[in-house]
């Protein structure tokens, strides 16, 4: 994927991503979150090596949001009208009360 079409893909210009790929601008967690999804990645990707050697957060964390099921249900979920986003929130809150 080039910058250009990243930077389609989240609607930001390309420059931007250059910025962002060469460390002059700091990326939000939301930013960070659409660049994942663009490029079919867990959050997790951008962070495998600091420690010097990859790991599965999924093992050390336990972070729900990096497993791959959980990443489809919530680009489905931005595949809702928001308008009708709500109510599936408010479904989803009892139907986990109930548990």
């Amino acid at each position: 994927m080039t910058q250009s079409q990243l930077g389609n893909h989240v609607g930001i210009k390309f420059q931007q991503i250059q910025k962002y790929e060469v460390g002059a601008n700091r990326i939000s967690a939301s930013r960070m979150w659409d660049i994942a999804e663009a490029l079919e990645v867990p959050v997790s990707f951008f962070f495998e090596g600091l420690d010097g050697q990859a790991s599965d957060t999924r093992a050390v964390r336990g972070d729900p949001l990096t497993d791959r099921e959980a990443g489809k249900l919530v680009r489905a979920y931005y595949e809702i009208p928001a308008s009708k986003r709500r109510h599936l929130l408010d479904l989803a809150g009892v139907l986990g009360a109930t548990a």
